[in-house]
């Protein structure tokens, strides 16, 4: 008998996730990916009055806020990655993030602004207790966002959910953050998509994966351009307090890991390939796929036996 395939595809976490369950018990195991989703977002979302980390923001240099054990280790590994990426990653970058307001802002906000702004951007002042299971912000008007591993965090949580309901085959996206389980139901492993930074519609490639994680960063998502025809995208530099520009404009990090891989891909994307490359070789098995101002392709040398492209790129590492 034929085993069932699930596709579906819902809005959660605040942006689109489709998913592909494969095996006896999928549809069973669907509805509880789906109440996970939803379950996560109502912890973790700080636009959400009473999630863990919205009580941290509110209560910022006033208090320690008990949070969930889920919420402390996400928060210590948020804080650990940042110390590896020498702050490129740094989840106290919610001010900026309110500040330039990039889904709905056309021009660039006051330079006085985003230098005043960018001094409660600082992971240091997280302040976690994980014997009480407490965690604070030092710094009143310090916030915490978790869209830079978030969705990756949930990714690692679905697939985690599915392996225990006996599932072997499946893709989740979340929101363009990619996690496998297996092969596909060919038995072929999973062929996943890199969006072409600049051409709509289009790849740019793709990689074949069995049980990892593929996540993108690039400036093509939200951004808008200012009365100079500067292209002012939405992922914020913790050093500048600007828009990245490091010279990449798209940074795909493969890796068992999605949450690690989701922390990965924007620490690149903000620190430029040399940089990068040296927050990638904190971790065994990590690969990654570049692309620079140029559309010029770069490839880690442990994936490129696996990247498809008919582009020419060029070898790293």
């Amino acid at each position: 008998m034929q085993c069932p395939d699930i596709q579906k595809s819902i809005t959660c976490m605040d942006t689109a996730v489709s998913m592909r369950i494969h095996g006896q018990g999928a549809g069973c195991a669907y509805r509880k990916v789906k109440s996970e989703l939803k379950r996560l977002e109502k912890l973790l979302s700080r636009f959400i009055y009473n999630s863990d980390i919205s009580r941290i923001n509110q209560a910022a240099g006033k208090s320690c806020v008990k949070i969930s054990p889920e919420t402390c280790g996400i928060l210590s590994e948020a804080v650990r990655l940042s110390v590896i990426t020498g702050g490129l990653f740094d989840i106290t970058i919610a001010p900026l993030v309110d500040l330039w307001n990039v889904k709905k802002s056309h021009c660039a906000p006051d330079e006085v602004d985003i230098r005043n702004t960018l001094s409660y951007v600082n992971y240091r002042d997280i302040i976690i207790d994980t014997d009480k299971g407490t965690a604070a912000l030092n710094r009143p008007g310090q916030a915490i966002d978790l869209g830079g591993i978030g969705k990756g965090y949930a990714g690692d949580r679905c697939m985690k959910l599915l392996e225990e309901n006996g599932i072997a085959s499946a893709f989740v996206s979340i929101g363009g953050n990619v996690s496998t389980l297996g092969n596909n139901p060919n038995g072929h492993p999973w062929r996943v998509g890199i969006r072409h930074p600049r051409e709509l519609n289009s790849l740019i490639g793709a990689v074949t994966v069995t049980g990892k994680s593929v996540v993108t960063s690039g400036d093509y998502e939200r951004y808008f351009i200012d009365r100079d025809g500067i292209r002012r995208h939405h992922i914020l530099s913790p050093i500048t307090g600007y828009p990245v520009d490091s010279g990449l404009i798209s940074v795909t990090v493969i890796h068992d890991n999605a949450l690690t891989a989701d922390a990965l891909s924007t620490a690149i994307f903000t620190g430029g390939i040399e940089k990068g490359l040296g927050c990638l070789a904190h971790y065994k098995g990590a690969e990654a796929v570049l692309v620079d101002k140029d559309l010029r392709i770069y490839v880690t040398e442990g994936i490129r036996d696996y990247f498809i492209t008919k582009l020419t790129y060029s070898k790293l590492g």
